[in-house]
């Protein structure tokens, strides 16, 4: 019979080894905390993963960091991991109708007229955003006719042109892993906001997309976990209850058993109702869990001996409406010696896509990538794709997709302290929410209440 071993205490327990809780774990540490953190993974990072195919380096989950993101660059730097630009040279493609054609910039070329109101749509969406503060979506102006507005029913009503329409649509996609229709305005202007612009958030150059780690995501992830120490981080231990009744908080996982001061709890939105919490959260927070679902994003990699659409003067980037992956990338080594495509397929073509068997999902994927750069890319030495609907403890996208009517009654419940239980995730993040950048800066965020929760604890005794 298997029992487990006498309750640990300890000052915190941190429930996610992804880059937020990790974060936060490093924070507490480095104030002189006794910290120790459960994943119920068998790795550590969360939505960040690696793998290595064909002598190529794939980020499976977060990959890009661009400006402003600086708590992620921060501790990257502070752990020896390097960043190197992404590959931006030449023109980038679109495919759009049935007709392959090169454009520069971010928006695709799609006629002058088109050209034109994509810029006044994204004008109107800039401007709207930046009413909304970051953090805090509940004090924009008009916040409830906002929420009550899908991001395709507010294009709708701003007249957008159906290639318009699409350019966003393909943007959703990418972003949130849903459709236009499916997601709150007022979380999109919310996340626009956070991000500081539509520029930030869609650009390569002087945008989030502008930078890869030489070494690769996972590995920040994989160093901070080591830097906290042998027997810190437990992985393949579920966070099955909570019980914070009294002054401490007693965390149970199928072998473990702690009792904390405090408890950060950094997993998807969508994840934290797997946790029994007595006494419940209440129904609000309940709700969250329910209501902020993943959307659904995937990832498809092709490496190929050599970077090859370079020699006809073309990015890597591009843009397709009919997909599977609707926008691409060069996620080739800043040396060149392989070279690596990488596909987003998102939204409606990833609900149907990740539901294939693992020929057909490769065949379409080289199907499209042929359609954007040539024969070429349908024969690649290597191949692989990244499901993240598909993983029991990850199950969605990098961000929350909440729908019309979802962010108002629950937004505030996302980082409210509950008794002893303080909460992180990029979805908590007032910058960068969704980004890896977001998560850091969330569990920096996390670990400063805790700290300072203990130092009043700690003087309230004394007193």
């Amino acid at each position: 019979m298997n029992t487990k071993a006498p309750a640990k205490t300890v000052d915190v327990v941190v429930v996610g080894a992804g880059l937020s809780g990790l974060a936060a774990a490093r924070t507490l540490q480095k104030a002189g905390l006794d910290v120790h953190v459960i994943e119920a993974a068998d790795r550590v990072g969360g939505r960040v993963r690696s793998a290595n195919v064909a002598g190529a380096h794939l980020d499976l989950g977060g990959t890009f960091v661009g400006p402003t993101q600086d708590r992620i660059i921060a501790l990257s730097e502070e752990v020896g991991v390097k960043r190197f630009a992404t590959y931006v040279e030449g023109g980038n493609l679109m495919h759009w109708g049935g007709t392959r054609r090169s454009y520069r910039g971010t928006i695709p070329s799609i006629g002058p007229i088109a050209l034109v109101d994509a810029g006044r749509i994204q004008s109107a969406l800039d401007k709207l955003s930046r009413s909304v503060p970051p953090g805090r979506p509940w004090d924009a102006p008009n916040a409830q006719e906002l929420d009550a507005q899908s991001l395709g029913s507010w294009m709708r009503a701003h007249r957008a042109t159906a290639s318009t329409y699409e350019i966003f649509a393909i943007a959703s996609r990418a972003t949130w892993g849903c459709e236009p229709d499916e997601l709150s305005l007022l979380h999109a202007l919310h996340y626009i906001a956070m991000a500081g612009g539509l520029d930030l958030l869609l650009d390569t150059k002087n945008g989030a997309q502008e930078e890869h780690f030489v070494e690769g995501t996972h590995e920040i992830a994989a160093r901070v976990a080591a830097e906290l120490g042998e027997g810190r981080v437990h992985l393949s231990q579920p966070a099955l209850s909570i019980d914070q009744t009294g002054d401490v908080a007693l965390v149970r996982t199928p072998d473990l058993e702690f009792l904390a001061r405090r408890v950060v709890i950094a997993v998807p939105v969508w994840m934290r109702q797997r946790i029994k919490v007595t006494p419940s959260l209440g129904p609000d927070a309940v709700a969250l869990g329910q209501r902020w679902p993943g959307g659904v994003l995937s990832k498809a990699y092709a490496v190929y001996d050599r970077p090859f659409w370079r020699d006809f003067g073309l990015s890597g980037q591009a843009v397709s409406d009919r997909g599977p992956a609707v926008i691409t990338f060069d996620a080739s080594p800043e040396d060149g010696s392989v070279g690596v495509l990488l596909g987003f397929i998102g939204g409606k073509q990833a609900r149907m896509w990740d539901s294939l068997p693992e020929d057909e999902r490769r065949l379409r994927a080289l199907n499209g990538f042929a359609e954007l750069f040539g024969e070429q890319a349908r024969h690649p030495r290597g191949y692989l794709d990244q499901r993240w609907v598909t993983e029991e403890w990850v199950g969605g996208g990098p961000c929350a997709a909440p729908a019309p009517g979802h962010v108002l009654p629950y937004a505030k419940t996302l980082i409210e302290p509950q008794h002893l239980i303080h909460w992180a995730g990029t979805e908590t993040a007032d910058q960068w929410s969704g980004f890896m950048d977001g998560a850091v800066r969330a569990g920096e965020r996390a670990a400063a209440e805790v700290i300072a929760a203990v130092s009043n604890a700690s003087i309230t005794d004394k007193n």
